[in-house]
């Protein structure tokens, strides 16, 4: 993998060009609560650069720079520190074990750095993401251009090294792509098995407990975002994840949720009735949303815009709302009019990559951007009907649906990293009904939570 580390750095600094400097800080450690750390998750645009994985490090990249190209400035070892939080690179593994050039002590950044700063003309810096670094760089800078009599000019100009960074995430690699398909994969597996454990009477935390379970044993320790796990009138919450409520027979239950494997994201969503078959009325308006994502999903081709996926979905919702009569009126008139977002308010998709929400802009000169072979993207459209929905009938309501596939870009067409998690009527239903009870003697000792 430093391979692949070692390519995005020469990519990089072959934009940058010569006098120029890069500076990307590593993550701040994040309190939980007094004296307790989250878990440590590295910067991704840091961590895309570098694979360094320690907090309390600065990269420094200087393209043609003869003593050093790519400097890393990181903590020194500490076997006291080391005996209580484990073991640290140091400026030997820095550059034994992570391809660095050369390494200095974080603690020598205010010297060493202004000096690197001094002869370049052009610095790349995400301004705004670390206050810190941010007010150090201006005094940095401040201190140099006072010396301009003396000869020193230093830079002449700041670029925003997120928006070149960020082009390079867009376009995964072989490497990255492989990472996705495993996160697809296990999240995917992760679902079936909600889906298998699902019965009346459980708690959705009960069900998000599968979910983790199952991407834990599979090697994925972490979650790309907060499981949101929600039964009847909790589905149509987008972003629902208090996860607290008992799971009824009758109701749907919506999961979003994606696991996070070598620091790249999974996002599938599912929906499916507890009791293990859906109703009449369930079934018709779940069908139309899976009409609309396949729709969708086939306009995820290499040169097709961002929004096409969008559009479809847009115009399948809209024909089946029409169709099932929850909405009146020409299909044209009723999208201009966006008459569908009452239902489905939100986007059909995002990009999907180290972030959830991924990096890379949605538009090139104001004009929706072509979607390209190794962008990845998800495909999510919805219905929401909440109870009491004007002019809806009652049958309708309290009923949200969402099916998210995570679809890779290739010359080919769409490939769909997701497809091990069930989302055909028959194939659920089948799915379900095979499943032995594994947790459903839990509800009996599991109370709400306090």
């Amino acid at each position: 993998m430093q391979k692949e580390f070692e390519r995005r750095r020469a990519q990089l600094m072959r934009m940058m060009g010569p006098g120029a400097i890069a500076i990307l800080p590593a993550a701040p450690i994040a309190m939980r609560n007094r004296d307790v750390e989250h878990r440590y998750r590295p910067d991704s645009d840091f961590y895309y650069v570098t694979g360094f994985p320690e907090p309390e490090a600065v990269a420094v990249l200087i393209p043609q720079r003869e003593q050093a190209e790519y400097v890393l400035f990181c903590r020194e070892r500490d076997d006291e520190r080391e005996q209580w939080d484990g073991s640290r690179a140091g400026q030997q593994g820095a550059i034994e074990i992570y391809g660095a050039q050369d390494s200095f002590p974080i603690g020598d950044l205010d010297e060493i750095l202004p000096r690197m700063l001094e002869q370049c003309e052009r610095v790349f810096y995400a301004m705004g993401c670390n206050p810190d670094l941010d007010r150090r760089m201006s005094e940095w800078i401040s201190k140099i251009r006072s010396q301009s009599r003396s000869g020193l000019e230093g830079p002449l100009e700041f670029i925003a090294l997120d928006h070149y960074l960020h082009e390079m995430r867009l376009l995964k690699s072989p490497a990255e792509i492989r990472a996705m398909r495993t996160a697809a994969r296990i999240s995917a597996q992760a679902h079936r098995r909600v889906m298998q454990g699902c019965r009346p009477g459980l708690r959705e935390y009960q069900l998000e407990a599968e979910f983790l379970h199952e991407c834990g044993i599979r090697g994925a320790r972490h979650q790309a975002y907060p499981s949101i796990v929600g039964s009847g009138a909790n589905a149509c919450i987008l972003h629902y994840i208090d996860n607290n409520d008992a799971v009824e027979d009758g109701d749907l239950l919506l999961i979003d949720a994606g696991c996070e494997y070598d620091l790249y994201a999974s996002d599938i969503t599912r929906t499916f009735p507890v009791s293990g078959r859906f109703s009449e009325s369930q079934r018709v308006l779940y069908e139309a949303v899976l009409k609309a994502q396949g729709a969708a999903i086939d306009e995820v081709r290499a040169g097709n815009h961002w929004n096409a996926p969008h559009e479809a979905a847009v115009l399948v919702i809209t024909e089946e709302l029409v169709r099932l009569g929850i909405l009146r009126g020409a299909v044209a008139q009723l999208i201009e009019d966006e008459k569908h977002k009452p239902f489905y308010m939100h986007r059909t998709g995002h990009w999907l990559g180290m972030d959830v929400h991924d990096v890379g802009s949605y538009k090139v000169d104001g004009e929706w951007r072509l979607l390209e072979p190794g962008m990845v993207l998800t495909v999510e459209p919805g219905l929401y009907i909440p109870a009491g929905a004007e002019g809806v009938d009652k049958r309708w309501w309290n009923t949200g649906i969402r099916i998210e596939d995570d679809v890779l870009v290739t010359e080919a067409g769409p490939e769909i990293l997701s497809a091990e998690a069930p989302k055909a009527v028959a194939e659920i239903e089948a799915l379900m009904a095979a499943a032995p009870p594994r947790i459903a003697a839990l509800s009996a000792r599991s109370p709400a939570p306090a």
